[in-house]
Parts: C-alpha cells; sequence; structure tokens
C-alpha cells in the first residue's frame, strides 16, 4: 500500500514518524454524455459567456465573482501568499474525550502507520487513547491544504480522521422539527424493538444495493442489445401517523420475532446475511 503522506504526530516534546494511507475507496460507475440518436460520444468545450468562443487553456485564469458579474483576477502569486507552510507534522493541539465530539464533524479516515523508530512511541500513544477513550485534535498540512483532524484508536492501530471546521457545518435553524410528546407505552414498545433487532457490528453485512442493482441493470441492458427493459413501479411507503403508533410497533415487533426465531437457538434478532469473502493481496 502506497503511502499518501509521511511526516510525524507531534504532541508535547513528542515526535512519531508516521506514514498516512488510504482507509476508504469509492467507486463509481462511470458514465459518458451520448448523442441520441447513434450514441456518439459528447465532448465539452470551454467557451466564454460574451460571444460564445471556445478558449484555449492558454488563456484562462482565475477570478473571484465578488459582485454579480464583477471579478478581481487571482494569480498563482496570490495562491503563495496565503499557503500555509507544510511542515508535515500531524500537530495534536488537545486531547478531548472522543465521545464529545459531533459525529458530523468526521470527514474522511486514513490509517496511521509507524516509521522506522517511531514504533513504541507509536504504541503508547494508541495505548493512552483507547483506555481513555480520547482522540487528539490536530492541524494537519495534505497537499497545500490545510485540514482539521482527530488522531484515534482502533484496536490494534491509530488512525487520522479529516474533520470539518465549525463554520463548514451548516446551521439547522431552518428545519421544522415539531415538539412531539410521546406516551410510555410507545416508548417501551420502541425500545424492547430496538432491542429486538439489535446485531453485534459487523460492516459486511451491509452491502451498496444501489451500486449492485445498477450494475445488473447495465448487465441486462447489454445482453438484451441495448434495448429497454420493462419498467417496475416502486411505492413509497406512508410516514407512521401518530395515532396507529402502537399498532405499527406492535406488529414490527411481531415480525422481528418471527426473524428472531429463524436466526439460530438462542439469539434474537435478524437471520444474520452471510459473510463475503475479503482478499487480503496487497495492494500495488
Amino acid at each position: 500500500m502506497r503511502p499518501v503522506w509521511k511526516g510525524s504526530i507531534s504532541f508535547g516534546l513528542v515526535t512519531i514518524p508516521v506514514a498516512l494511507h488510504n482507509a476508504t475507496k469509492h467507486e463509481e460507475l462511470k458514465f459518458r454524455m451520448l448523442r441520441k440518436g447513434d450514441l456518439s460520444p459528447i465532448n465539452y468545450k470551454r467557451v466564454a459567456e460574451v460571444d460564445g468562443k471556445e478558449v484555449p487553456w492558454s488563456e484562462i485564469v482565475k477570478g473571484y465573482e465578488y459582485e454579480k458579474g464583477k471579478f478581481v483576477l487571482i494569480t498563482d502569486e496570490d495562491f503563495k501568499r496565503v499557503d500555509i507552510e507544510a511542515t508535515e507534522t500531524i500537530d495534536i493541539v488537545d486531547f478531548v474525550k472522543a465521545d464529545e465530539i459531533d459525529p458530523m464533524f468526521f470527514h474522511k479516515p486514513y490509517f496511521l502507520e509507524p516509521q522506522k523508530g517511531g514504533g513504541g512511541a507509536y504504541a503508547l500513544l494508541r495505548e493512552v487513547l483507547a483506555k481513555t477513550g480520547k482522540a487528539g485534535i490536530a492541524k494537519v498540512v495534505i497537499k497545500t491544504r490545510q485540514h482539521l483532524a482527530a488522531v484515534k484508536a482502533t484496536e490494534k492501530m491509530l488512525i487520522l480522521e479529516l474533520m470539518h471546521f465549525a463554520d463548514d457545518i451548516v446551521a439547522a435553524d431552518g428545519l421544522r422539527i415539531p415538539a412531539t410528546k410521546l406516551g410510555k407505552r410507545e416508548e417501551e414498545m420502541a425500545k424492547t424493538l430496538v432491542d429486538q433487532m439489535t446485531e453485534t457490528w459487523d460492516p459486511e453485512r451491509y452491502t451498496d444495493d444501489y451500486k449492485s442493482n445498477l450494475r445488473k441493470v447495465i448487465e441486462a441492458k447489454v445482453e438484451a442489445g441495448g434495448k429497454e427493459l420493462p419498467t417496475e413501479k416502486t411505492k413509497q411507503r406512508p410516514a407512521t401517523n401518530v395515532i396507529d403508533l402502537v399498532a405499527v410497533l406492535q406488529k414490527s415487533l411481531e415480525e422481528a420475532g418471527k426473524t428472531g426465531a429463524a436466526a439460530a437457538p438462542g439469539k434474537a434478532g435478524r437471520k444474520k446475511a452471510p459473510r463475503k469473502k475479503t482478499s487480503h493481496k496487497k495492494a500495488a
């Protein structure tokens, strides 16, 4: 696995040499825009709004629209003026309780791998974070951009999770969330339903149904020679009305009980999906 960044974790006078590795991948099915008549691929051109003429790359510059229709030119030198110095350091400025951080702030995780001479301090930091339930809040520059990040402990290693800054989070002030008072009976039934549907966390139980279904549609259309497939009607499930909430909860409990009976003896909850085989080959 090739590192995307190399540097060190720093807190106080402690420095731990580390390498940063991607911990996620996002594979999307890519589509081309085509002309309907003959399925000829469409290419995009860069044209000026004022006259519709194509503009070569050599004549393209960057500008900021400070008023409607008014721009100020921003050059490479201007960008250099605001560059944050890349110190190649994950500089931990605070330690906080990990469960105090709003999940909305987390953005993208990376694996942290200790480099030569850093194994002992790496293990020590992981152990301390794990036992205290804390995370190190840091700032780090990756590819000229400064990020807020959290250094967190997993069972065996440290991870760096990039975070949003506070002013990146949109306030939910305009959303209408009604104040609803629920009865004791509804609350107890809902808790029972949650208990019956509770499972041990296993990420392999959950797959991207949209992507797999889209692949099936593509394969079916290829086999059909590009012909249209039969349309399937879908129904939107209605919202649960407060009046029939108890009835809906009761029915849900009965359904959860049926699936629980079909699961392994002594195990309440839904029947587990078969575990997918995971490849352990090294990435190139």
